[in-house]
């Protein structure tokens, strides 16, 4: 959390459905470094991610903090896993929400 910016250059809202979930991804005036966090209602989902915010013909790595396979915001709150992933504005990530949890991505 330390790393991520207070001041942003710009937002992006990049799925979202009133009262059920949304997932924004943020640019920050310290690096241009992209952020992306999600979060989802009562109801456990799986959501398709676009990338096409990222700058085209460039790669990133991707530091994906996701509930883990367990995780339930009543029985299990703090179960989650971090991966790491290669990626382009051509990629879509699916990433898995617990009932009640949410997702953070960041990209260097």
């Amino acid at each position: 959390i330390k790393d991520v910016d207070i001041d942003w250059i710009q937002s992006k809202y990049l799925l979202a459905e009133p009262g059920d979930y949304i997932v924004v991804a943020r640019q920050g005036k310290k690096n241009g470094q992209w952020f992306v966090g999600g979060v989802t209602d009562d109801n456990k989902r799986t959501l398709d991610v676009p990338m096409d915010f990222l700058d085209a013909g460039r790669t990133y790595e991707a530091t994906i903090y996701a509930d883990a396979p367990d995780a339930d915001s009543q029985t299990d709150p703090q179960a989650y896993v971090i991966t790491k992933k290669t990626v382009t504005s051509a990629d879509v990530l699916s990433i898995d929400m617990a009932r009640g949890g949410g997702f953070a991505i960041s990209f260097k």
